[in-house]
């Protein structure tokens, strides 16, 4: 359980995809604008992350590895999250017009987001058994979801701050991305 526990720590704030590997990050300066885009992109990574977790880890240790082809695993990875991307693609856009429109290009992008993949190979890359997977499958874009909220609160209270013009728009979102990766990185000292 304590295992379980510190991957979840450390996936959550210590290896943060956007903050400490920066992957994902195309979608964390795009959607991060506004608060309920942000949460609509984060609940959309978070669900495709954990579906593409399970699925590519069975799809890896019960066919792969038993044919001997895990060299093939980073182009399987990438066609299930495809097709798991465009399936909620097609939910959202059936339930939810209005996330759809407000996630734009944004929505399809989760397929070439680097942190879905990475998350998928470095499940194998650990050698995580179905739990572990699981676990560090779930806290990954959960923090990813928590990063992207906080982002969008923030961006949306500059929107009424005095900001030099030279820092309006994408440098003032760097720099913020910045302060929030010098934050979370005071977490590894307590893994």
């Amino acid at each position: 359980m304590a295992e379980l526990i510190a991957i979840a720590f450390a996936a959550f704030f210590v290896e943060n995809v956007l903050l400490t590997q920066f992957l994902g990050i195309c979608s964390f300066i795009g959607v991060g604008k506004k608060r309920s885009s942000s949460l609509g992109m984060g609940l959309a990574v978070v669900v495709v992350i954990i579906l593409s977790s399970v699925v590519t880890w069975l799809i890896y240790n019960f066919v792969m590895v038993p044919l001997e082809i895990e060299f093939m695993k980073t182009i399987v990875f990438i066609l299930v999250i495809a097709a798991l991307v465009q399936m909620i693609e097609i939910i959202i856009k059936r339930f939810s017009p209005s996330l759809y429109k407000a996630l734009g290009i944004y929505l399809p992008l989760i397929t070439t987001n680097c942190a879905v993949l990475g998350v998928a190979l470095t499940n194998v890359k650990e050698g995580y058994n179905f739990s572990q997977m699981i676990v560090y499958a779930t806290a990954i874009p959960l923090g990813y979801l928590f990063v992207m909220y906080i982002y969008a609160i923030i961006r949306e209270k500059m929107e009424f701050s005095p900001i030099p013009k030279a820092f309006q728009g994408i440098p003032i979102a760097m720099v913020l991305a910045a302060i929030l990766a010098l934050i979370f990185s005071r977490f590894g000292g307590l893994a």
